[in-house]
């Protein structure tokens, strides 16, 4: 994956209100989840923007709140690419993937953003976009390629997750189908079910026709 960089600060003044102030401001809410684990009750320090989430058998989630300015995550979140966000703020630097989006349902404007921090050693979950490449046997002979799914959910440390999963298909005959089930990339773990359609040939009116003329 690309890296893009991002600056943000941490935010304190939490509440509906206060997200409300800081859109009108033209910057935007966001959680880095994903921290470290420790134990509780825990005695260490906080930072600015830091904050300790229960999650069970006495452990705790150091989670962060920032704010970022619309202008910097503009190219991060409206594009198909997908990238490792080398997010700096409180003079550190973490690495990080976008977990989740809320969009204004009117205006289509960000309300706020969940980042995942990562590492090397722990896998996460990321949607990849697929890009089909080859001639399939099937549109040769006259049916259509469709492509079902766009993305496909990734599984694997994100050191090791390519900006696009390129799938060929040449053998991909008429009337045939490939499925999750019929994939496999080095190193990746692919979620989605077994069964769901990637990409299809599809049969046409011509296909048909000639299929039709040829069995007679």
């Amino acid at each position: 994956m690309k890296t893009f960089k991002l600056e943000a600060q941490p935010r304190t003044d939490l509440g509906k209100k206060a997200a409300k102030a800081l859109r009108s401001e033209g910057k935007i809410p966001v959680v880095l989840n994903g921290g470290e684990i420790v134990e509780l009750p825990y005695n260490g320090t906080l930072e600015a923007g830091e904050k300790l989430v229960e999650i069970g058998n006495n452990k705790g989630m150091i989670t962060t709140d920032l704010v970022v300015t619309n202008d910097a995550v503009r190219k991060l979140i409206y594009t198909p690419d997908i990238f490792a966000i080398e997010l700096c703020y409180n003079g550190k630097t973490k690495m990080a993937v976008l977990k989740d989006l809320q969009f204004d349902p009117v205006k289509d404007t960000v309300l706020h953003i969940d980042l995942l921090e990562v590492n090397d050693t722990k896998p996460v979950i990321i949607e990849v976009p697929v890009q089909l490449e080859g001639h399939a046997e099937g549109v040769k002979a006259g049916g259509k390629l469709s492509l079902s799914m766009k993305k496909l959910k990734v599984k694997a440390v994100y050191t090791a997750i390519p900006e696009r999963l390129v799938i060929n298909v040449d053998h991909l005959g008429l009337g045939k189908t490939m499925q999750i089930g019929d994939l496999h990339f080095e190193g990746l773990e692919l979620v989605n079910a077994k069964n769901a359609v990637v990409c299809a040939v599809q049969l046409t009116r011509a296909a048909r026709g000639a299929a039709a003329t040829a069995g007679k």
